[in-house]
Order: structure tokens, then C-alpha cells, then sequence
């Protein structure tokens, strides 16, 4: 049996959580990685927080919730929410279908734009999922 590969786009930085970063001027878009989304299976809903919200690397800021499970999003860096994707109230599945594009699930305005650097490198996030799936 062939060994499962995951989508991991080269212009991104992710999260241990399994959470991507990509930076988009002065904002960091943030969402649910392919692997992520593989592992939970079919997601039906998401619960995001509001434009504004503070939060803090590591620290929980939504709630996925999938067939399988119930899994909290941590924020990957530290900052201000100033986007919120609401339509993934009604498409949670674009999580699954497109978790590069259209499922990206908040805009964080850095408090540090250098953190994102400290967070993995796709070569590391390839490393980290080959490790856990035993691939």
C-alpha cells in the first residue's frame, strides 16, 4: 500500500498544532492544514472568533468539529484577529476541500511578524507529519 502524501505548499510556515501561516502583507493568514483536515475526516462545523479578539501563541481561538472529533484551532503567533472567513459557518467542508484556499480560517495582525520565521518550515512540517503517520 502507497503511503499517503499531504499537501504542504513551500510558501507557508506551520504550526506544531498542525495550523498553517502564510503572510499576506501585513496580515497573517492562518487555517487548518491538509494533514490536519485528512485526519479529522469529513468537518460540519466551525467556531470562529471575532474580528478583534486578542490572542496568544499557543492559545485556543476556535473549534473545529469533524466526524471523528472535536479539535481546538491554537493561534500560531500572537496578534489581533482583523479577518474572520464567516462563510465557513455555511462550508466547513472547504476545510477539506481546499485547506489552502478558500477553507484559510482567520487574518492575524502580528504583534511580531518575525515569529512566523520561528515556526516550522515546510521541510519540518513534512518531517513532523511523516514521523506521526509512520510514513
Amino acid at each position: 500500500m502507497a503511503a499517503k502524501t499531504y499537501e504542504v505548499p513551500d510558501d507557508y510556515h506551520y504550526s506544531t498544532s498542525d495550523e498553517w501561516v502564510r503572510v499576506d502583507g501585513a496580515v497573517v493568514k492562518v487555517g487548518l492544514t491538509d494533514y490536519a483536515q485528512s485526519e479529522l475526516s469529513d468537518i460540519v462545523f466551525v467556531e470562529i472568533p471575532e474580528v478583534g479578539t486578542q490572542v496568544e501563541a499557543g492559545q485556543t481561538f476556535g473549534v473545529v468539529e469533524s466526524v471523528k472529533a472535536v479539535s481546538d484551532l491554537l493561534a500560531p503567533i500572537s496578534g489581533e484577529i482583523v479577518e474572520v472567513h464567516a462563510t465557513l459557518d455555511e462550508h466547513p467542508e472547504w476545510l477539506n476541500e481546499d485547506p489552502y484556499g478558500r477553507g484559510w480560517i482567520i487574518g492575524i495582525a502580528p504583534e511580531d511578524l518575525d515569529a512566523v520565521e520561528a515556526l516550522q518550515t515546510p521541510d519540518e512540517y513534512r518531517a513532523s507529519i511523516k514521523e506521526r503517520s509512520g510514513t
